[in-house]
């Protein structure tokens, strides 16, 4: 059965164990990102690079021409690689892909890198990658509960370990853009003493600018809290720097937490775990904000706050507001969540 995990390929590159050709697809663009870099550095040794790789885009190129390479035999080496960045662009020419894999070059590895978006895997080619031995791999982007240990496992492969206020500040930040977040922990890396191998919280504000005081991460923990100074002053901080803090990116994020907080009351065991299985989550992280947020709020008060953020959410893009009644929403709006 051909490999379909992300960690499956690389060891296959590492033990150079290699299928004729690789599609690799999805949502996710890190780990399309990543394999086509161990594509380009792990199998070949420099010199051979030099005559026995070849990198193309497919809007430079079509699939004839692309073919035409995977059919060359390679020289003074063992095998050829050719990746196909921006695959998504070859559209309906991956049809014909199935003329070659009826007798694929079997000292080449084609590597196709098909980003914001999959084939259809009702079509023929999708079933002859398989059969030739090929190999469709999907990067799906990861949810919110997985962050954490995507953080957590990245920071542990430099030896290192990071805080938890630290990791949630990356996340409420960032999000789930895994080439961002991975940027940013380089900058951490970089400048971490070298009497040092925990990522705290100041580190995070010193290096990547995002402030340990004033984000999303702990507007959300006052309100959770109900510490009507702590949100006052966060909020005030956010509605004077509002390019930092548009409401467009705070409203999402209170609107996951207060819809699973909504959730969470119909979960038959208000438990870390019993609310974790209820809300589908792949592990505890982050369920013990619900479990108390369910002692601070009730929850006809909590469907009252989410009808609220729709209708915030909808006048901060300019429906049922006024020029004169857009500025003071984020603070009329924690007002409310609040009283």
């Amino acid at each position: 059965m051909a490999a379909t995990t992300y960690e499956n390929i690389l060891q296959e590159i590492a033990n150079k164990n290699l299928r004729p050709v690789y599609y690799l697809m999805g949502d996710e663009p890190y780990y399309i990102d990543q394999l086509a870099a161990h594509f380009a550095t792990d199998i070949l040794t420099e010199s051979e690079r030099e005559f026995n790789q070849t990198i193309v885009y497919a809007q430079d190129t079509n699939l004839g021409n692309i073919l035409s390479l995977a059919k060359r035999y390679p020289m003074m080496a063992e095998r050829q690689v050719i990746i196909v960045k921006e695959a998504q662009n070859l559209k309906g020419e991956i049809d014909s892909l199935s003329f070659y894999l009826q007798k694929p070059q079997p000292s080449t590895v084609l590597v196709f890198c098909h980003k914001n978006g999959t084939l259809d895997r009702r079509k023929k080619s999708v079933g002859d990658i398989e059969r030739a031995g090929g190999v469709i791999f999907e990067s799906k982007r990861l949810g919110e509960d997985l962050l954490p240990y995507f953080i957590t496992n990245h920071v542990r492969t430099h030896q290192l370990t990071i805080d938890e206020k630290a990791t949630m500040m990356l996340i409420e930040s960032i999000g789930s853009d895994l080439n961002r977040l991975t940027s940013e922990l380089e900058k951490l890396y970089i400048n971490m003493p070298s009497d040092g191998n925990v990522i705290t919280p100041d580190m995070v504000e010193t290096y990547t600018g995002i402030s340990k005081e004033y984000n999303v991460f702990e507007l959300k923990n006052a309100l959770i809290a109900r510490d009507i100074e702590k949100a006052g002053r966060i909020t005030k901080y956010m509605e004077d720097n509002p390019k930092t803090f548009p409401m467009q990116v705070i409203l999402p994020l209170l609107f996951s937490y207060f819809s699973n907080l909504m959730l969470s009351y119909y979960a038959p065991q208000r438990t870390a775990q019993g609310v974790a299985a209820y809300l589908g989550l792949k592990s505890t992280w982050g369920t013990g904000d619900y479990i108390y947020g369910m002692r601070n709020y009730t929850a006809t008060k909590v469907m009252e706050i989410i009808t609220s953020l729709r209708r915030y959410d909808a006048m901060s893009k300019g429906i049922g507001a006024t020029a004169n009644t857009t500025h003071g929403l984020l603070r009329e709006l924690v007002y409310f969540i609040l009283h």
